[in-house]
């Protein structure tokens, strides 16, 4: 069960984590370019008690590999790509709150956006706070209570492909009221929104920008206390990913299943407890459902969440 993201990110986000000493935030385009998709997510931050433990998981689990920044934070790589951050800070015991990753998604004007999402219903937790070579950035929880950040690259946005293995592939909301959080989010980052048939007494939902899918919301499962955002990686083996997070010391929160559209999904804990999901998608999946919102079982990230 998660925690309430928003202990963690009231008192971790970066605006505030990264006050003192500064530093320089990496780019999101490298090299940078002037493209920009406003509704995508482009970025995913760690917050965990153990830095070094962290780079262990996730580059056994995906071949990640780590640029240090300074001491306490590392940019997270495949391939040469900038994937997100992974920055340490103590959690006490005392305190219920958990390790848990931050999604970003990209706005044009993050000013503009701030008060759209203040004026739907949602809380800052970090104020706007512009970084250089980064770019413009906040922090909120939805009306909802999920935690998620907002950010205008200076260096443009990844471009659209399909993730390979190791990179992010999707992102999920779980929610008490998907049909509310569509509106929210609608109305922040111009979405379009696609209802998806349910035969499981459950609302699905799927946001799209640029004429692809970029997001689904969802019912928050039975047993859940809190709305949150849920990232995944793409996987080529999702039963053989999750036997591997269990030897480097992950633990199963969702059993290997076939979603919905026939993709091979489960959901894992990192070994301080940050959720994150494993997805398989393969050539064949890709063939089946054209790049389009219309058919949105097709994962488009660009090699973020």
């Amino acid at each position: 069960m998660l925690c309430s993201a928003a202990l963690v990110f009231a008192s971790l986000a970066p605006a505030a984590a990264f006050a003192a000493p500064p530093f320089e935030l990496p780019p999101i385009g490298d090299p940078a370019s002037t493209e920009h998709h406003p509704g995508k997510v482009v970025w995913a931050d760690l917050v965990t008690p153990d830095l070094a433990g962290a780079e262990h998981f996730y580059g056994g689990m995906f071949g990640w590999t780590f640029r240090e920044i300074r001491p306490d934070y590392a940019v997270a790589m495949l391939a040469g790509r900038p994937l997100g951050g992974i920055l340490q800070r103590p959690i006490p015991a005392s305190e219920k709150r958990q390790s848990a990753w931050l999604t970003f998604i990209a706005v044009s004007d993050v000013n503009a956006a701030d008060r759209i999402a203040l004026a739907n219903g949602a809380k800052n937790l970090a104020p706007v706070k512009t970084y250089p070579r980064r770019g413009t950035q906040a922090v909120f929880a939805d009306p909802e209570g999920a935690v998620f950040a907002m950010l205008s690259s200076s260096t443009g946005d990844s471009p659209d492909y399909l993730a390979t293995p190791g990179e992010w592939i999707w992102s999920s909301l779980l929610t008490s009221d998907p049909a509310r959080s569509a509106q929210f989010y609608k109305a922040v980052f111009g979405y379009e929104v696609y209802d998806l048939p349910s035969d499981d007494d459950a609302q699905h939902v799927i946001l799209a920008s640029d004429d692809y899918a970029r997001a689904g919301i969802h019912t928050l499962p039975a047993g859940h206390r809190h709305a949150h955002w849920l990232n995944f990686v793409r996987v080529l083996d999702t039963q053989q990913a999750a036997a591997q997070a269990a030897g480097l010391g992950g633990r199963m929160l969702v059993e290997p299943y076939v979603d919905r559209h026939g993709g091979h999904v489960a959901v894992i804990a990192d070994p301080y407890g940050a959720p994150l999901g494993l997805l398989e998608w393969t050539a064949a999946d890709s063939e089946e459902d054209p790049a389009h919102p219309t058919a949105p079982a097709l994962p488009q990230s660009g090699g973020a969440p």
